[in-house]
């Protein structure tokens, strides 16, 4: 077995203190940008979208076309494993980096053409394909994104620090929510309901344009992963890596899609459910509160998931990545239902303690999440397993939260049973999360699936 070079993170190897800033960055950046640009999206689905691109629906039945709006979000979600094989078995061949970028364009092309989209009312049906088709490229930039962004950061990093690397990449996450509603609230703030329904709207898809200049410039300064550096000097590479991945990793990509379905679902709920079912008049089963304060509320009870996610990685580094899993899906679901009693008092400072709350115990599930995937896979498979994974545990989680909430809501009239349905799939992910193969933190991130690695 070739021995890591000494400046190539791993065991005894070290990072450059000027390229660390550059991964940590350029991973936190990236998937900030690309998260803004699904997020608003999420966004818009529940605030504007169904009376715009679904009006005769949307005329006829409101609380239909709001369902539908909704699963509009989690069409994209099924194109993310296509992106995800695609672009994992590509970073698998050709490097971490350059799929990263062509992701981050691809993305941001997609979110600026709809935010030039005609609405129903101008070109009829063609209008909501065309949103469609636009989501359908969206989620297969997604399903790229993150396993290359995830990588980037767990394989620059020394042994004993891949949790916090691998954090960073993690809490674009919470800082896409929190740029995408403050951008949002910001400009219904200062044109006001009326105008932001119909032409506001738009700005914040095209302020996408300017994001991706910015991101792609940052991305362009980091260096190649080096654990994909090492592969190319030894040819280790596969012919097919994809084939070997289904062939040898099966487990491992089921049991990463099921770790992730409940810490995605509650997320989506956060980024697309909330803020609509607290702003929407009573008798469409909302709150009736004012939709300013209740973007500014989410916005800022977002800061708790960003916070969250950084401790995740850093203590999944000290008590375990496995142990910090656990710890998070009980939270989560312990306070699954009781913040629904808190947000549905429609008092602003109580929507806010209670989303805070929900958005803590979501770290502890997602911080570690880069570091415990990129143990679970060998070198030469693991952009395509990380990714195949993860947008697999999407569409289990969050391709269909805000709409599965919506039913649940209109059917049974309590909010609660949300909660039920997070506590479910948080079983299911604290069941999966253990099943995980003992001692994998601390492997060799450079070693094949068929040699000895070491564990610290």
């Amino acid at each position: 077995m070739a021995t890591p070079d000494a400046t190539v993170p791993g065991p005894g190897g070290t990072l450059d203190p000027k390229e660390k800033r550059k991964v940590l960055a350029g991973t936190m950046v990236g998937t900030t940008i690309e998260w803004y640009d699904f997020f608003i999206y999420a966004q818009a689905a529940g605030l504007v979208l169904a009376p715009l691109f679904l009006a005769p629906l949307s005329d006829a039945s409101p609380a239909v076309a709001q369902v539908l709006s909704f699963a509009t979000i989690g069409i994209s979600f099924l194109f993310r494993p296509l992106g995800a094989i695609v672009a994992g078995h590509l970073g698998d061949k050709f490097g971490r980096k350059r799929i990263l970028v062509f992701t981050l364009v691809m993305m941001g092309a997609a979110t600026c053409a709809i935010g030039l989209l005609p609405t129903y009312a101008q070109i009829g049906v063609a209008a909501p394909v065309l949103l469609i088709l636009m989501r359908v490229i969206q989620g297969f930039s997604a399903g790229g994104e993150w396993g290359g962004a995830a990588l980037m950061s767990v394989e620059h990093a020394p042994v004993d620090k891949r949790g916090y690397f691998g954090a960073y990449p993690q809490i674009g996450v919470p800082c896409g929510m929190i740029l995408a509603t403050f951008v949002v609230w910001v400009i219904t703030a200062v044109i006001g309901n009326e105008a932001f329904l119909e032409w506001g709207w738009r700005i914040p898809f095209l302020l996408s344009f300017l994001l991706i200049i910015v991101g792609h410039l940052i991305r362009k300064t980091v260096e190649e992963s080096p654990v994909f550096k090492l592969m190319q000097q030894r040819r280790a590479k596969s012919s097919a890596p994809l084939g070997r991945l289904f062939r040898k990793n099966s487990k491992e990509v089921i049991l990463s899609a099921l770790i992730f379905v409940a810490n995605n679902a509650a997320g989506y709920l956060v980024i697309a459910f909330m803020a609509t079912y607290a702003s929407r008049p009573v008798e469409e089963f909302g709150l009736g509160m004012e939709r300013g304060p209740v973007l500014l509320a989410t916005t800022l009870a977002s800061f708790g998931w960003l916070v969250s996610t950084l401790y995740g990685g850093w203590i999944s580094d000290r008590v375990g990545r496995v142990r910090t899993f656990q710890i998070g899906y009980v939270l989560l679901a312990a306070w699954a239902v009781p913040m629904w009693f808190m947000v549905d008092t429609a008092n602003i400072y109580m929507y806010f303690l209670g989303l805070f709350v929900f958005t803590l115990t979501f770290g502890l599930s997602y911080g570690p999440q880069s570091a415990l995937y990129a143990e679970m896979f060998p070198a030469e498979v693991r952009y395509s397993g990380v990714s195949i994974g993860y947008a697999l545990g999407a569409i289990l989680g969050g391709a269909f939260a805000a709409m599965i909430a919506e039913l649940l809501l209109t059917n049974f009239g309590a909010s609660w049973t949300i909660g039920v349905y997070v506590v479910f799939l948080s079983l299911i992910s604290f069941v999966a999360v253990s099943l995980v193969r003992k001692n994998i933190q601390g492997v060799d991130l450079h070693a094949d699936e068929d040699e000895p690695t070491s564990v610290t």
